[in-house]
């Protein structure tokens, strides 16, 4: 499932993002935290196994959104994000969808200046990561350092072992 990321090299905490998240829906999805001069996206990960989803005793909250009219506004799903990305407005819990119902596409993708906010796909990126480390393995990824892969560390060193013996 995609999952919006903020880049917290790019963000410079405008908060351009949460306020228009909050013109959208009733309340701001995202939020931005400074720390240590650095700013970070608080939003819904959408978890495999969403504690949310699982301690809702009415069934409200899904993978895709939260229905406001089964939300009861107990809060267990706000007291149980391991992210505290859950918010809570008028009685009713409320959680990122990644804007699915608007055609533009996420609203805080769409104000941020920076291009700090994007949206990623976590299979996508495993996969890529997988290629750029079996290139590894097999000597052809080259970074910037021309060292060569963990194939040629091995091969140097047996025609090294060899020429001793």
């Amino acid at each position: 499932m995609e999952k919006i990321s903020v880049n917290s090299n790019m963000c410079d905490g405008c908060l351009n993002c949460e306020k228009m998240c909050a013109s959208v829906h009733t309340a701001s999805r995202i939020k931005i935290i400074e720390h240590n001069s650095s700013h970070y996206g608080i939003v819904c990960q959408h978890c495999e196994s969403a504690p949310c989803i699982r301690i809702c005793p009415t069934d409200a909250i899904s993978d895709e959104k939260v229905d406001a009219t089964k939300c009861i506004g107990c809060g267990l799903c706000v007291m149980v994000c391991p992210f505290g990305a859950m918010t809570f407005t008028a009685s009713v819990a409320e959680k990122c969808d990644l804007c699915n119902d608007r055609v533009e596409g996420p609203a805080c993708i769409k104000s941020c200046t920076k291009r700090a906010i994007t949206i990623v796909d976590p299979a996508k990126i495993k996969a890529k990561n997988q290629e750029k480390y079996l290139a590894k393995l097999a000597g052809v990824y080259e970074p910037n350092d021309k060292k060569g892969g963990f194939v040629h560390i091995i091969t140097s060193q047996a025609r090294a072992r060899l020429a001793l013996e």
